[in-house]
């Protein structure tokens, strides 16, 4: 039995972990395969996307509703013209599935090139509420609040290639 209840655990954890993995792959400029709908898909209908902390919470606000998710993330995914090019490192995964729903909190590292040219990087503590049903995790309530923010000094060769 012991047995059983550590392979729904570690079935609970990946879960969890690919959710918020594809999430940030999604949320890439350019991304992998984008799609509005499979972004959607990686939220509950009744899902809560807040920015927290004084920097957040008035720029974010708060979100209600899978619609209401999707309609804030996509005015800053193209076609908008927001990002020319942003990349999302997740770290320091801690991740608890003892209970329902299963939580975890990141590092999240933003590295950005914005349509003017300019760059950043940010960092920011990122948690995710989620639902965990049949191997298939869905962000029930996730929060963002920035920790820092700091400008790169040559934009143009952010992202260049070799």
């Amino acid at each position: 039995m012991q047995s059983a209840a550590l392979t729904e655990r570690i079935e609970r954890r990946e879960a969890v972990h690919r959710v918020m993995c594809r999430y940030m792959e999604l949320c890439d400029v350019p991304s992998v395969n984008f799609s509005l709908d499979e972004l959607a898909s990686l939220f509950t209908h009744d899902a809560v996307w807040e920015g927290i902390g004084s920097a957040y919470s008035g720029k974010f606000g708060k979100r209600v509703g899978r619609r209401a998710v999707i309609g804030m993330l996509a005015e800053y995914l193209p076609p908008s013209t927001h990002f020319r090019r942003n990349v999302h490192l997740l770290g320091s995964a801690q991740i608890d599935v003892d209970d329902t729903p299963a939580r975890g909190r990141w590092i999240m590292q933003q590295l950005s090139t914005y349509e003017d040219g300019s760059s950043e990087l940010l960092v920011a503590r990122v948690t995710a509420e989620c639902e965990v049903q049949g191997g298939t995790a869905r962000i029930k309530h996730f929060t963002t609040e920035k920790l820092f923010v700091t400008r790169l000094d040559e934009p143009t060769r952010l992202f260049e290639s070799n």
